[in-house]
């Protein structure tokens, strides 16, 4: 999947994608390159279209060794509960190999009958799996993996026992979302996919090799 039936320039497609590499906003960009904003966001659109592909395509590669699991939720301007269960959020569960990648997928509900099964398809057998005390998690206990979880109302590490690095993803990805005035749920995995490829890839000219690698630009 490439970028194809695009009537920007060959130019203006390589300076959206530096732009979207350095988290430079559609409507920012457009104004920068003089180009209507729709156009822009159209483009913007369509890079993460692939990079959603290509994480998918990613997606069977088994995590193994030591992994933290975690969900998060994002979104949502309705006042009432926060954090799990809160009104008008998009419920993500992550996955991160400790030195490796991170995966995640946005999930209907945070139960055990949802999250294990992402876990089984995601995770090797016999691997270290790191949770907080969540009830969900608990079928862990009698899983194929071995499963350590902290407390967080104790302590929020002790050891390699911890989730500090998937709960680093979390607040990157919420820091990189906050520019945005609310994302359409419908998309919204689009851009926790970008999220996830930021974290992933590293340098801003890793990232770009990269996206003119995968959009044909």
């Amino acid at each position: 999947m490439k970028i194809t039936r695009c009537k920007l320039s060959k130019k203006v497609q390589v300076k959206l994608l530096e732009f979207f590499v350095l988290e430079v906003t559609a409507r920012s960009a457009a104004d920068l390159l003089e180009i209507h904003h729709n156009s822009a966001a159209l483009f913007y659109h369509k890079i993460r279209l692939v990079i959603e592909y290509r994480l998918n395509l990613e997606a069977c590669e088994l995590f193994d060794g030591e992994v933290e699991l975690d969900e998060s939720y994002f979104g949502g301007i309705r006042k009432g509960k926060r954090g799990r269960g809160a009104a008008g959020k998009v419920a993500v569960f992550g996955l991160l190999k400790r030195n490796g990648k991170v995966y995640t997928a946005c999930v209907k509900d945070t139960k055990a009958k949802t999250l294990m099964p992402i876990i089984a398809s995601k995770i090797k057998p016999d691997s270290v799996v790191y949770t907080d005390s969540y009830l969900s998690y608990n079928a862990l206990d009698v899983s194929d993996f071995k499963h350590f979880r902290i407390n967080h109302s104790k302590e929020f590490a002790n050891n390699h026992n911890h989730i500090n690095g998937i709960e680093n993803f979390w607040s990157q990805s919420k820091r990189i979302l906050r520019k945005y005035n609310g994302i359409d749920k419908k998309h919204f995995h689009l851009f926790i996919k970008e999220c996830e490829f930021r974290f992933n890839y590293g340098t801003p000219s890793n990232q770009l090799r990269l996206l003119r690698k995968w959009c044909g630009v």
